[in-house]
């Protein structure tokens, strides 16, 4: 099948979505299909590049910045993105193609008028990869209200929905929140399409945990974004009530808004349990859990929607157990229950996350099968192998 995939993150980006759109499109074309991945590049000097990339066409059209700028300017480059994509499209080698099929993630919410253009005219069917519910998660923490903001944002986000022929969201928590799609478009598909990945690689993690002061301790790694809707406070307050377990240590790996001032609350509590190091290739990530013991899931309790982070799956594919600080009600939990995968707090009482602690550290000293449960689960629902199968089947059918 011929197939285009749009999005606005990818290698070099080391972003969770970058690292499930990088194992997308290599098992897109293990699969044997053909694709071509559009993504907006603001660093361009010509209206296009044209790359490959592990057999796949990688297009990348000129597009004004929409990453690592102010608010402002991030929203007014997000509304143009889309129709300078269309229209450095038409300059490029491949304005005359056509696509049997179009993916796209989200987010972002603009890629809409986009993609309508890519379905017009190969008059193909369009799947929305949907992986946060925006604006709704930001006005759940706060960071927006329901005014003129949150209303521009919800009509571009209908927007896309509408050009959407199959809607993948990551968990069925999230599937009520688009009946209103379902009853106005009732011959389309609404679906769960878990979140994905490939099998790990065996690159060696230029972190080596015995050579720090964490050596000898059973270690919880958290790697990934420390930003706003991930809540990692509790963390640290954790971290300092476990400071007196001489055989527990605290890993965290990564970059995000919040990465400062978690670091200045370890140093101001003098923690000597816990350790700071910044982004890493994300192929060194299953190097680096080797070397560790269970991995650390922390969200926003504000959070009103569902999410299972990429990161889960970076735990249970490495065979790591979880010690998970989640919103009330959110599936994460029921899984990590269902499963046995697991410690989980849906209260965010720092007392409460503490008992579970203990109660992980404990259960990993006698039960030998926890790595065992982890790595079946994941190649049970989260393989990148039955991700692309879904697509394909979906975006094939008349």
């Amino acid at each position: 099948m011929k197939l285009a995939l749009v999005a606005d993150t990818f290698p070099p980006f080391r972003t969770s979505g970058a690292v499930q759109l990088r194992d997308l499109t290599r098992e897109i074309v293990r699969q044997g299909h053909e694709l071509t991945v559009l993504l907006p590049d603001s660093s361009l000097k010509s209206a296009w590049v044209l790359d490959s990339y592990h057999g796949a066409q990688i297009l990348r059209l000129k597009a004004p910045p929409i990453k690592d700028i102010g608010y402002v300017r991030r929203v007014i480059g997000e509304i143009l993105m889309p129709y300078a994509m269309r229209k450095n499209l038409r300059k490029s080698p491949l304005a005359a193609e056509n696509w049997e099929g179009v993916i796209w993630y989200s987010p972002s919410i603009f890629h809409g008028p986009f993609v309508k253009t890519l379905k017009q005219k190969g008059r193909s069917k369009g799947y929305l990869i949907i992986r946060d519910i925006f604006p709704d998660w930001a006005v759940d923490l706060g960071l927006m209200r329901r005014g003129p903001a949150y209303h521009f944002f919800a009509k571009i986000a209908r927007t896309q929905y509408a050009v959407a022929d199959i809607i993948g969201v990551q968990t069925s928590g999230n599937l009520p929140y688009f009946s209103k799609w379902q009853l106005k478009y009732p011959e389309r598909v609404l679906e769960v399409l878990p979140n994905w990945l490939d099998h790990a690689t065996d690159t060696h993690c230029s972190i080596r945990v015995d050579q720090t002061a964490l050596a000898g301790k059973t270690v919880f790694v958290y790697a990934g974004n420390m930003g706003i809707a991930q809540g990692m406070g509790i963390v640290i307050d954790l971290a300092a009530r476990m400071a007196t377990r001489p055989d527990v240590g605290f890993l965290f790996v990564g970059r995000g808004t919040e990465v400062q001032t978690l670091k200045d609350k370890a140093r101001a509590l003098d923690l000597k349990n816990v350790l700071f190091f910044d982004e890493i290739n994300p192929d060194e990530i299953p190097d680096l859990y080797a070397q560790c013991h269970a991995g650390i899931v922390a969200l926003d309790p504000r959070h009103k929607s569902h999410n299972i982070p990429g990161k889960f799956l970076t735990y249970m594919r490495s065979g790591l157990p979880v010690l998970a600080n989640v919103n009330p009600g959110n599936d994460l939990a029921a899984l990590i229950r269902r499963e046995n995968v697991g410690e989980v707090c849906e209260s965010n009482r720092l007392e409460d996350l503490e008992k579970n602690c203990i109660s992980l550290v404990e259960k990993l000293e006698v039960d030998p099968e926890y790595s065992t449960r982890c790595a079946d689960l994941f190649s049970k629902n989260f393989a990148v192998q039955q991700t692309v199968a879904r697509l394909v089947a979906q975006l094939g059918r008349a």
